[in-house]
């Protein structure tokens, strides 16, 4: 569920009405604070926490004691005087000097070692342009990010961002994670906010869980709590037959990589049977590089893949545009749900009609210049809108793709990603995402639930190859992303963020 600020504020104040009192649950919101910055970063190092006076820097101060508390050292930088802190943010303060003296003394940054900053500063009843201190302390830490590397995570919204519109003061806080309380806000999801919110983490409080009513909601955030139900344990006595057959129409000469790592990204999401169908003139290519577990067949014509047993299709990766005819008709006649992308979304444009005949369910994965070919007016509106309006007027699920990845479709809300990594914006992650959501559609899953869970773990295992291994945003490709899989799907399980 996404609801503005003024929302969440009555939110909360029916919850201090029916006797949940402040302190817990400030308490309960920086634990949950603590445990997501330690899911990024599991070995400890330096926090600095940048506090206001309100109820927010009462948040980044009980989450500082639990960082503490895992070896972390801090360094705490009140915005306002003593004198102005409200009495709940002087008491985690306190609570803070009295639990670990030792480690709230400035401290030097060991070598090696990750500098992080908590924002703080201000919460969602702050509102227009940033005014002193607030501004200074905001440029302070993008002076952090920038010049010492330190990664920022804002605590419920970068401070400068507006929580309902997205619109940002000139010196907001860029936040490289946006752990933000409760459920999301509207101006956490806008276009323009995507750069100042960074990475989007739900922290769900059981307190005010039990008040929320997510029924009849036009907009969610996909985490794994909400995404863990659709991929349950296996049966101990399943088969291959039973995990889905997935036919894949992909590959070209030249573009051969793509249709590798889709057939290889629909393997490690758990697909029972991998056929790639390819041109003859690249089968020999094709067969030499392709996992064992692929099957690789040779075809003169689609009718091949159309008289083949699969539970599901995909096409398009490194496809090329030629036989334009014989793609749009495979594209209309099959009867299995099918993804659709990369140069298979290039010919639909030329044809979008066809997209109303198909004989079954398809889901479209375009990046913005396929949508841009797809719908020329894309270009000049917000995603949600041309989201909205594309799936409004054919009958497909849509995965418009970007940094804040959206799945539509008529009469369900609008879904938006919360994982990834700046390390994604590298070919052959599209033909990744293609490969596992083939798979998670072949495993049974609804074409939108499998677009919504398969964003997910795409982003999530990029930001574990980052974060938990040894890549960089600089260093990360598609290739990481697929040896990840395994560990996000553990994490999915494991509810992380």
């Amino acid at each position: 569920m996404i609801l503005t600020c003024s929302e969440m504020q009555a939110l909360e104040q029916r919850a201090f009405a029916s006797g949940i009192a402040a302190a817990a649950l400030m308490d309960e919101a920086g634990l949950e604070i603590a445990a997501a910055v330690r899911q990024f970063f599991p070995v400890p190092g330096k926090c600095v926490v940048a506090f206001g006076k309100g109820h927010n820097g009462g948040d980044a101060l009980v989450a500082a004691r639990h960082l503490a508390a895992r070896g972390w050292q801090l360094e705490l930088r009140p915005a306002c005087e003593r004198v102005e802190w409200s009495a709940l943010t002087a008491q985690k303060h306190a609570e803070l000097l009295d639990a670990h003296p030792e480690r709230s003394a400035i401290a030097r940054l060991g070598k090696g070692q990750a500098l992080i900053v908590l924002d703080g500063l201000l919460g969602l009843g702050a509102g227009g342009a940033l005014r002193e201190p607030m501004r200074v302390a905001a440029r302070a830490i993008n002076r952090l990010r920038a010049e010492e590397n330190a990664h920022v995570f804002a605590l419920d919204l970068p401070t400068g961002l507006d929580g309902d519109s997205g619109a940002a003061d000139a010196d907001a806080v860029r936040a490289d994670f946006t752990l933000t309380i409760g459920c999301a806000k509207h101006g956490l999801v806008a276009d323009a906010a995507t750069p100042f919110v960074g990475r989007l983490a739900v922290l769900p409080l059981a307190e005010l869980s039990l008040r929320m009513d997510e029924r009849g909601a036009r907009e969610t955030v996909a985490t794994a709590p909400t995404l863990a139900p659709l991929l349950p344990r296996r049966i101990f006595d399943l088969h291959k037959g039973q995990c889905g057959r997935v036919g894949l129409v992909a590959g070209s000469a030249g573009l051969t990589g793509a249709a590798v790592l889709a057939a290889e990204a629909c393997v490690h999401a758990g697909a029972g049977l991998v056929t790639l169908y390819v041109w003859p003139d690249i089968y020999p290519l094709i067969a030499a590089r392709i996992a064992p577990e692929v099957m690789v067949k040779a075809v003169a014509s689609f009718d091949a893949v159309l008289a083949a047993r699969h539970d599901v299709l995909a096409i398009g990766p490194g496809l090329g545009t030629g036989r334009a005819d014989e793609v749009l008709a495979l594209i209309e006649r099959a009867p299995q749900p099918m993804v659709v992308d990369a140069d298979a979304l290039n010919l639909l444009a030329t044809r979008p009609d066809t997209l109303a005949r198909c004989a079954g369910p398809r889901l479209l994965t375009p990046h913005p210049g396929e949508m841009a070919r797809l719908d020329p007016a894309s270009a000049t509106r917000p995603r949600r809108a041309t989201a909205e309006d594309f799936t409004a007027r054919f009958p497909v699920t849509l995965l418009l793709k970007g940094a804040r990845t959206l799945v539509a479709e008529r009469g369900r809300p609008l879904s938006y990603n919360s994982t990834g990594s700046p390390g994604m914006a590298t070919g052959g992650m599209g033909d990744v995402l293609t490969g596992v959501c083939a798979a998670l559609a072949g495993q049974g899953l609804a074409l939108h639930d499998a677009a919504r869970l398969g964003a997910w773990l795409c982003g999530r295992a990029a930001e574990l190859a980052v974060f938990g291994g040894a890549e960089s945003e600089e260093s990360l490709s598609a290739r990481h992303v697929i040896a990840r899989l395994g560990d996000a799907c553990k994490n999915l399980r494991a509810g992380c963020w």
